[in-house]
């Protein structure tokens, strides 16, 4: 069954390009002048900046679904993130399984944490030749309550990470005994190491 995102679904697509999503939002790091956000938006790329927050992962996910109702070529989805909530990445990942478009990840200094999960969603991985990888367990947003509401809590983090460990599984062809012990153990990649890690598909730029 096909579980891609019909643009048409949400109406008829402007014919015009469309209007940039807010210069700065939350959690995205600092923000860039407005017409450099326009700028990479009409060249159809978004950012993860930053910690990957609820907030920024709003933003992001607002980004790829307008992106995606404008047109069906690729999305290039820009990465400089060392982590952030387990909970925002999969609301990313989500959008991106569901969209029409392709999405074209390029890691341009580092992921880690939940952000590689999202880097695993994309259709395709790339990385610049200095880019940095951190395999760590994602970690779940502040969870307070009654004993048994942070016990259900901590129940559905590992749901969700069992999703994260298994999606990597598939992406790497790694075991995944291997992957579950590199997020254990905090492993660090090059960007040459996660071509062989298979976490990439290759580098951009000269060797």
């Amino acid at each position: 069954m096909e579980l891609r995102h019909d643009p048409m679904r949400w109406g008829q697509p402007p014919h015009h390009s469309p209007e940039p999503w807010p210069a700065s939002h939350p959690g995205a790091g600092p923000a860039l002048p407005g017409w450099l956000e326009e700028r990479l938006f009409d060249q159809r790329i978004v950012m993860v900046r930053g910690a990957l927050t609820g907030e920024a992962a709003t933003g992001v996910a607002a980004a790829l679904l307008t992106l995606d109702a404008a047109g069906p070529a690729p999305v290039q989805l820009h990465v400089a993130s060392d982590g952030g909530e387990l909970a925002a990445a999969l609301s990313v990942i989500d959008v991106i399984d569901a969209m029409a478009a392709p999405v074209h990840a390029l890691v341009t200094a580092q992921a880690g944490g939940a952000v590689v999960a999202v880097l695993a969603a994309a259709d395709k991985r790339a990385a610049y030749r200095h880019a940095r990888f951190k395999l760590t367990e994602p970690r779940a947003a502040g969870v307070t309550g009654t004993a048994d509401e942070v016990t259900r809590a901590a129940g559905q983090h590992l749901r969700e990470l069992e999703e994260v460990v298994l999606r990597l599984v598939e992406v790497t062809g790694q075991t995944r005994s291997r992957i579950e012990d590199d997020l254990q153990a905090g492993r660090s990649l090059t960007a040459q190491e996660a071509v062989e890690y298979g976490l990439i598909d290759e580098i951009v730029g000269k060797a």
